[in-house]
């Protein structure tokens, strides 16, 4: 299997749908770096602990976390199964960036930014990053987070061990698309 494919399916396991890989994640999104292994087998997945650790270090979004002990490995952020990844609110930059599709504009001018699918709203510290993230969804627009305006009214920020922002949502009084 590539690497991309592999990559893909433990975010798939890690994220959306540990019982295809037969696991269960804990209340922070952990689980065992053994038991993955064997359900990965079981699934048709195999991986030996070496090639994860690879594919952990190589992953050029840092989409998985290994614990310091190396025993366990999560998500970093993106879940749409309950977890508390356990982070702390810090404060935001000024600004954060939003990247999507031009046919979703019209709806989050209206009702802002919400998480869909996921348990929290991902956004990007640049612009490219926001960018390429709206391409995989069609004709990308940028849109500028006033997250400091944000943070003044109350909404909690956090920080995932990749460097995603993320918050619960975003009201369309805190959003303005980029001009460029």
């Amino acid at each position: 299997m590539t690497s991309t494919k592999t990559s893909k399916f433990l975010s798939l396991v890690l994220r959306h749908e540990p019982q295809r890989a037969g696991i269960t994640l804990d209340a922070e999104g952990w689980v065992d770096v053994d038991a993955l292994l064997t359900g990965l087998v079981k699934a048709g997945h195999p991986l030996s602990r070496d090639r994860l650790s690879e594919l952990v270090a190589e992953n050029d979004k840092k989409r998985f976390t290994l614990s310091p002990d190396g025993a366990r490995i999560r998500a970093a952020q993106g879940h749409s199964v309950p977890v508390a990844l356990g982070l702390e609110p810090i404060a935001p930059p000024a600004r954060l960036y939003h990247g999507t599709a031009t046919r979703f504009l019209d709806a989050i001018k209206a009702e802002g930014l919400c998480p869909g699918s996921r348990q929290q709203v991902h956004l990007s510290l640049d612009v490219d990053t926001a960018r390429k993230v709206g391409a995989r969804h069609g004709k990308p627009v940028i849109l500028i987070v006033d997250a400091q305006a944000m943070e003044a009214a109350g909404h909690a920020f956090f920080q995932a061990d990749n460097g995603v922002w993320l918050t619960d949502a975003v009201p369309p009084e805190f959003l303005r698309e980029t001009d460029g």
